[in-house]
């Protein structure tokens, strides 16, 4: 099977890292907590004021090459490779992309090694990508084809409401994907 797996939030903490780095810069100012997000862009459910702000941290340089790992993405992704699939990271670099593109290669050479660099799939329209699966924590994905994929939706607050599709962590995907084992 082709897996495809996003790489924000699925992979790496990107939310995570967002709100590490507000509450440093920002201690004083209101932020969405991570659990009652109902937005895919934590921007959107911000007040105008803070927007910019929330901008300037994550395109800042050094913030994609220095995200965490998601617990347990890695050890996974590792596996499922394999077991044989062909996996492929797929991720759509921030539209102000100054530093995203390369430091999005520099992650995946660090966390999962030079061989990973020719997996990494970057594009705005996943829907064009072909694939069994993708693994995304975005709710809804549109583009200008019609995915050939299945959705599986890794689990976030903002995904809650999304219903009929399948849903995982990294704690859960060998019950939610039995057909990879």
């Amino acid at each position: 099977m082709i897996i495809l797996i996003d790489m924000d939030d699925v992979l790496a903490d990107f939310d995570g890292e967002v709100y590490t780095r507000w509450n440093k810069l920002h201690p004083d100012k209101f932020i969405v907590p991570p659990d009652k997000r109902n937005c895919f862009y934590l921007h959107e459910e911000m007040p105008d004021e803070s927007r910019e702000l929330i901008r300037e941290i994550n395109t800042s340089e050094g913030f994609i090459a220095n995200l965490p790992e998601i617990p347990g993405s890695i050890e996974a992704v590792k596996e499922i490779s394999a077991l044989g699939h062909s996996v492929f990271i797929c991720t759509a670099p921030l539209i102000r992309y100054r530093y995203c593109v390369k430091e999005k290669y520099q992650w995946v050479e660090e966390h999962l090694g030079c061989e990973w660099i020719e997996k990494l799939v970057l594009t705005r329209d996943k829907t064009i990508i072909r694939g069994d699966i993708l693994i995304d924590d975005k709710p809804k994905i549109t583009g200008v084809a019609e995915p050939v994929w299945e959705h599986v939706i890794y689990e976030k607050s903002y995904n809650r409401e999304i219903k009929g599709q399948r849903r995982l962590t990294w704690n859960d995907w060998k019950e939610i994907l039995p057909e990879l084992l």
